[in-house]
């Protein structure tokens, strides 16, 4: 079944997209159940394409107290690297509006899969790294559109590598995986904004 089919509305991928905003102010409720959500995440893990099909990436998802660990987690390894002398507040603030979420999903790439892939194919040696990180790149669009659809908000962020060691001790990952990105997601309490677009006709060339 496909990532758009169960809305109780139809709607295109065209409006999915339009949907997927960077949503931060999140409460700790989805609309769906977590069989749905996990079957939503299963869904683009398994569909989402790969160069050679390597089917690299990884995903966790953490809920209840494991969400709340890793934004605690977050926030101490934080507030140890600007030390004293600089104002943690504003910081602190937006580590717990994410630890206020539902949930959290972490997006890895296997880097055993793509040293072996590139020890089979050494004249795309450098490549590999750069599709392993298409590659993660289309699992985090495919399923925060998904979530989007379901009226559930979300944000990409970027504690990594900071939070590397920490969450892989903590939640027992395999030392291949190599942390890309975390999205906090959940119900919205408060809409993005209005959002502003540079002309389309400056980033698509059509050449006919």
């Amino acid at each position: 079944m496909g990532l758009f089919k169960k809305d109780k509305k139809a709607m295109t991928f065209d409006n999915a997209m339009e949907e997927r905003r960077s949503i931060y102010n999140l409460k700790d409720s989805i609309s769906i159940s977590d069989d749905e959500l996990e079957s939503m995440i299963a869904h683009a893990v398994k569909h989402v394409p790969s160069s050679f099909n390597s089917q690299s990436t990884r995903i966790v998802l953490l809920l209840n107290d494991n969400n709340n660990k890793f934004w605690d987690n977050t926030k101490a390894i934080l507030k140890e690297v600007m030390g004293e002398n600089r104002d943690f507040e504003p910081t602190e603030q937006k580590i717990d509006n994410f630890k206020h979420s539902y949930g959290t999903i972490l997006f890895y790439e296997d880097q055993d899969v793509v040293s072996g892939l590139q020890e089979q194919m050494p004249n795309y040696y450098d490549n590999f790294a750069i599709w392993s990180t298409q590659t993660n790149a289309m699992h985090q669009f495919a399923i925060w559109t998904a979530l989007a659809t379901k009226g559930i908000g979300a944000s990409l962020q970027h504690y990594n590598p900071l939070v590397d060691e920490m969450t892989s001790n903590e939640f027992n990952i395999p030392k291949s995986w190599k942390l890309i990105a975390q999205m906090p997601f959940g119900d919205i309490r408060e809409a993005a904004g209005e959002k502003s677009f540079n002309p389309v006709e400056d980033r698509f060339v059509i050449k006919k």
